[in-house]
């Protein structure tokens, strides 16, 4: 059976931790690079911007940890990746916040939705969180 069937099959019957913890791993570095960055632009004026970086390190090794071992991703993966979701919603909250606290807030739509914080840009550390939740509910592959 060739790697891609194998996969194939291994999805349909709901066998995902593997992939799902190699995703979760893969995909926060990345992310934190980019926070980084435009929270650098933003001077690191709140003490929330620090959050989704300092977490960083953990998710990578928690994913890592739960490609290699079944225990890892039922237990610190999904622990570490609620905590990275949640600080992805408090980040949702506190970019509207910094968009409202804009001269002209959102009766200046155009010029604060554009130079202000990106409001659902936070989303997609809920995503990545929620990926590594996900791991520890579905079957580890064959």
């Amino acid at each position: 059976m060739s790697l891609l069937t194998r996969a194939l099959v291994n999805v349909r019957e709901g066998r995902m931790q593997k992939l799902l913890s190699a995703t979760t791993a893969l995909s926060v570095p990345p992310l934190a690079f980019e926070i980084y960055y435009e929270h650098y632009k933003g001077s690191f004026g709140d003490k929330w911007m620090w959050t989704p970086l300092l977490l960083t390190p953990p998710l990578t090794a928690a994913g890592v940890a739960g490609y290699f071992s079944e225990k890892a991703a039922r237990t610190w993966l999904p622990a570490v990746s609620a905590l990275y979701a949640l600080d992805g919603a408090i980040g949702v909250v506190t970019h509207i916040r910094g968009v409202q606290k804009r001269p002209g807030g959102f009766s200046e739509p155009t010029y604060n939705l554009a130079m202000g914080p990106p409001l659902f840009a936070p989303g997609s550390l809920c995503l990545v969180g929620m990926l590594g939740v996900l791991a520890a509910v579905v079957k580890r592959e064959k």
